[in-house]
């Protein structure tokens, strides 16, 4: 049912992009940016980005102290500078190329709230900030910053100190999207929507990429020189043999709070918990730790526990004493596997990957759809 015209003229590109979120708008900018009169079509599976790049809590992070604690205890001090220094370039990249004002990009303090369990780790401190030092200016990594937990109102018996991170900022996540949308639409790049995939063929001279007409009953063949697959924790199912494992946020937001006296973004238990104050209100995500198997999902379903546990949270730590309404709850899915670096690499001669953000898409998205877009540009 494909007409003459549509076969001669509206399948055929230079480069396809399977996945709308931040490393697939990024990577299309990026092929545009270096190659401008280049046919760039973007595909996405529903109407919105699916997965984190629209769910996410908005952190402009590199990790907490914990957290890097915790790599530093699975990788080797290389490989943990590595990818400290790719979220550092990678929000780099994000904010040059779309301006703070765009964004929403504030720097309010981020903070790490250190509970009993996490006591030892402040006797790291010094040693991290001497690993870090390499790789980041004069000012070190972390601080002490006990004097704020009372101004903040946390309660002190679950917060025995705090420590600040010297390199986060914050970010509005839909004004982010929005001017990712408006630039890559500006530069020439098509974007469809609904559009699934159901599965590539590289042919060597080029890659068919075919997606369901359910109206037609058949399906659309799109061609291109290159594939660039950015769909994240999706991405299995277009190749399960990949080392890649789903990961579900859950996350909630007050309706505002009369006085919140704290603003920023915080961390606790190795970034598995997070909030941030906006907009009066506060938004908490995360306890993927409480349910590993249960977290290990692509389906946008609540899991009741960990919200339970998110608004005891918010009653017994972060706002003890004041009355809260929860106005909305949504859940993110993300992507991991067994080592926190993303897989950027070509799958085949004319399919190239850049998925496995492992939680820090913000942070490593645009780096990442850069990488691919000149590994598409190199590879004839």
């Amino acid at each position: 049912m494909l007409s003459y015209w549509e076969k001669q003229s509206l399948l055929q590109y230079d480069y396809i992009i399977a996945g709308s979120g931040i490393v697939g708008l990024s990577a299309a900018i990026s092929l545009k940016e270096r190659q401008p009169a280049a046919r760039v079509l973007v595909l996405e599976r529903e109407v919105l980005p699916t997965g984190a790049s629209t769910k996410n809590a908005g952190f402009a992070c590199i990790g907490s102290l914990t957290e890097i604690l915790e790599d530093l205890q699975t990788m080797p001090p290389e490989t943990v500078l590595n990818l400290v220094s790719m979220r550092l370039a990678g929000l780099r990249l994000l904010r040059h190329r779309l301006g703070d004002e765009r964004i929403g990009y504030r720097e309010n303090g981020s903070y790490e709230l250190i509970g009993p369990r996490e006591e030892w780790a402040l006797g790291q401190l010094e040693e991290v900030n001497r690993l870090l030092g390499s790789i980041l200016e004069e000012t070190p990594a972390f601080s002490p910053a006990n004097e704020k937990i009372s101004s903040f109102g946390f309660a002190t018996g679950h917060v025995k100190a705090m420590v600040r991170n010297n390199y986060e900022g914050e970010i509005h996540t839909g004004k982010m999207m929005r001017a990712l949308i408006d630039k890559t639409i500006a530069m020439g790049v098509e974007i469809k929507t609904g559009c699934r995939i159901e599965r590539m063929e590289d042919l060597h001279t080029g890659v068919n990429v075919i997606v369901a007409n359910h109206t037609l009953k058949e399906d659309i063949i799109f061609q291109a020189h290159k594939l660039l697959v950015c769909t994240n924790a999706f991405t299995g199912q277009l190749l399960p043999q990949l080392e890649l494992t789903p990961g579900r946020g859950q996350v909630l937001i007050t309706e505002p709070v009369p006085g919140l006296p704290f603003k920023g973004i915080f961390h606790l238990e190795e970034g598995y918990f997070y909030f941030r104050e906006l907009d009066g209100r506060v938004l908490l995500g995360g306890g993927r730790q409480l349910d590993f198997p249960g977290e290990t999902s692509t389906d946008f379903r609540f899991n009741d526990r960990i919200q339970h546990e998110l608004e005891e949270m918010l009653r017994h730590i972060i706002l003890p004493g004041r009355p809260f309404t929860i106005a909305d709850r949504w859940t993110g899915i993300m992507a991991f596997g067994n080592t926190k670096q993303p897989i950027v690499r070509a799958y085949t001669d004319n399919i190239i990957l850049g998925v496995r953000m492992g939680g820090m898409g913000v942070a490593i998205g645009s780096i990442v759809g850069d990488k691919i877009a000149a590994m598409a540009l190199e590879q004839k």
